[in-house]
């Protein structure tokens, strides 16, 4: 699992408040709980800008940012003789998209992967 800190720059805590978990004793939590276990974890990126992009029982992938719409900039770079290709360009080298992929394992422990953006 990864470590707590790792995943501090996103400001989403990973692991579930301790109410949701009550497995006996060494045996795993049954998909009911790993579901809402993944629940808590899409609702704290939720919380904090992001928006769900795909989603299954025990994975979710969630997405923040927007790409720029290219076909749209290079239609107002044509009509405005290039002038238009300046901000294209200041767009294009700020804007990012983040997407991060949420599994909840037999532990119910909650595991973030970065995707590609």
């Amino acid at each position: 699992m990864p470590k707590r800190d790792e995943w501090q720059h996103w400001g989403v805590p990973l692991e579930p408040p301790h109410a949701l978990l009550h497995p006996p004793a060494g045996q795993p939590i049954d998909d009911n709980q790993r579901t809402m276990v993944l629940d808590w974890a899409v609702n704290q990126y939720i919380a904090n800008g992001w928006r769900m992009e795909s989603r299954s029982q025990t994975q979710a992938v969630l997405v923040r940012g927007d790409a720029v719409n290219h076909v749209l900039h290079a239609i107002l770079t044509v009509f405005t003789c290039l002038l238009w290709g300046i901000v294209w360009l200041a767009l294009a080298a700020v804007s990012k998209v983040e997407r991060v992929a949420l599994t909840v394992d037999q532990a119910g422990h909650v595991q973030a992967v970065q995707g590609p953006g």
